[in-house]
């Protein structure tokens, strides 16, 4: 089985000190390097996703700023393909479907952030567009949300929306199971 990463928006504005600090980041990042080691250990393809919100008044991720450069553990290695997007939707305005299909991968394997809003946005448009999918539902984190005066705990809301992805639009699994299940080359 072929397989391709398509790591999602792990950016530095999600971190501590950043402008959209995440719950939990870190270990999620932490998580998405041991995912990335093990596809490039393998030579299985690698996209990475970034978003750049190109507004005057961006909240976060703006254009030039620190907060939109990738994560140094999972920062492109230089020969891995980029995709700039500047919506949750990563197929939204980009060559990333035809990437994709180019790379002719039994499964697309994901891990990003945020589970709320980028990583559920892209996976429900891959799966509608025809593509097998497993979610590295540890190496993805999500946002403390509020909602109608109450406000729902981050680890809440990544579980909510894994719950709703796995067996409708994706396989969700853990990234030790994904790993054991890469064939070396």
């Amino acid at each position: 089985m072929t397989r391709l990463l398509l790591l999602i928006d792990i950016q530095r504005d999600y971190f501590p000190g950043g402008r959209h600090p995440l719950v939990d980041p870190d270990a999620a990042a932490d998580a998405a390097a041991r995912l990335l080691a093990a596809f490039r250990r393998t030579g299985e393809r690698v996209v990475h996703v970034q978003h750049v919100w190109d507004a005057p008044d961006a909240a976060f991720f703006a254009p030039s700023t620190p907060g939109v450069e990738f994560d140094p553990r999972v920062a492109p290695d230089g020969e891995e393909h980029v995709v700039v997007k500047h919506e949750p939707n990563a197929f939204l305005g980009t060559g990333l479907e035809a990437l994709l299909r180019a790379a002719d991968a039994d499964e697309i394997v994901v891990a990003g952030m945020m589970s709320s809003m980028c990583v559920d946005a892209t996976v429900r448009a891959a799966s509608d567009l025809g593509f097998s999918l497993a979610v590295a539902q540890d190496a993805c984190a999500a946002p403390d949300l509020a909602y109608d005066g109450r406000t729902v705990p981050g680890a809440q809301v990544h579980l909510a929306f894994m719950a709703a992805l796995d067996g409708t639009y994706a396989r969700v699994a853990d990234v030790d199971a994904l790993v054991g299940e890469l064939a070396p080359r």
